[in-house]
């Protein structure tokens, strides 16, 4: 049976259990939560189309574009990860939802355990006909966070943080060797005291850009996850984490025995640190910096943040 329901998308109804899909797009009843999501994924495809220019550039998305997205096949659900918006815990949560029992506590899988690759199966593994099957009729979420909010916690947990050796190597020397004057051989060496000023330097660098893509850290949502390409059914904010994930799962029918993970961080970057990593900012960078984050800003609903000093 094909119905056709309010928000214009023709579900196939199984006989029985209702999909989420069918729960998000037809809800038994009609929640507010219901249509703040449908806010959401407007808000996603109006900023498409009016910079559909920059946005679509006419592209077909490749196998290596879907490297983000985690299948979860049991309950027909892909989640494409954001680094920095609660993605350790959401890679928990996939692997208790994907593991047929493995796991039944998302907290008692260690953290470098979630970002091991082989232990999630991604969109980028499957054939194209069964990616294009999947993309069409699972339910399809992901987490954003106020671009520049993310950006700091990145580099608050990239370059600050001495554990970080391989970061530093790989992304701090070289940072040091072109954002820095007289920079001493230790640094050049080492690159672990990389100050966010130089960081900001690179990132709007347009050798950086013309280099090699940016890290996944501090890529744009937009460039990890395709939103222009890829209809999303729900966007969750990291804002209100613990809703929007609980939402989601019990869309997924898993709601009653599986609760997204709380934790209150003292040292998660917030609004007043961002503002404060921003002040030695000149405004010329600022206002190129926007530029480079601009469309996750428009996208995903986030005003301009009022420390900006833009030109």
């Amino acid at each position: 049976v094909m119905r056709r329901n309010p928000f214009g998308m023709d579900i196939c109804c199984r006989k029985g259990s209702r999909s989420p899909l069918q729960e998000l797009y037809n809800p038994t009843q009609l929640s507010n939560t219901a249509i703040l999501h449908q806010i959401r994924r407007d808000q996603v495809t109006d900023t498409c189309r009016a910079n559909s220019v920059s946005s679509r550039k006419r592209r077909v998305l490749t196998p290596n574009d879907l490297k983000h997205l985690v299948v979860d096949e049991d309950h027909e659900m892909i989640y494409c990860y954001v680094p920095k918006v609660a993605c350790t815990n959401w890679k928990r949560v996939m692997m208790v939802l994907t593991g047929r029992g493995k796991y039944s506590d998302p907290m008692e899988i260690p953290a470098n355990e979630a970002h091991v690759s082989s232990n999630l199966k991604t969109l980028n593994q499957y054939s194209i006909p069964e990616i294009n099957h999947r993309l069409k009729n699972y339910m399809k979420f992901l987490f954003v966070r106020e671009p520049f909010e993310r950006l700091v916690s990145a580099y608050r947990n990239k370059f600050t943080q001495k554990y970080n050796t391989s970061f530093h190597k790989r992304y701090g020397t070289k940072i040091v060797r072109r954002q820095r004057k007289n920079a001493t051989q230790e640094a050049l060496r080492k690159g672990d005291d990389v100050k966010f000023e130089e960081f900001v330097a690179y990132l709007i660098d347009p050798h950086t850009q013309r280099e090699e893509p940016f890290n996944e850290h501090w890529q744009t949502v937009y460039s990890l996850c395709h939103p222009c390409h890829i209809h999303y059914d729900l966007i969750g904010k990291y804002e209100t984490l613990e809703e929007d994930s609980n939402y989601i799962l019990q869309l997924a029918g898993v709601g009653n025995y599986l609760k997204f993970p709380t934790y209150a961080k003292s040292t998660r970057t917030t609004d007043e640190m961002t503002t404060e990593f921003f002040q030695n900012i000149s405004s010329e960078h600022q206002t190129q910096l926007y530029e480079v984050y601009k469309l996750d800003f428009l996208m995903f609903n986030y005003s301009v943040p009022s420390y900006l000093k833009l030109e």
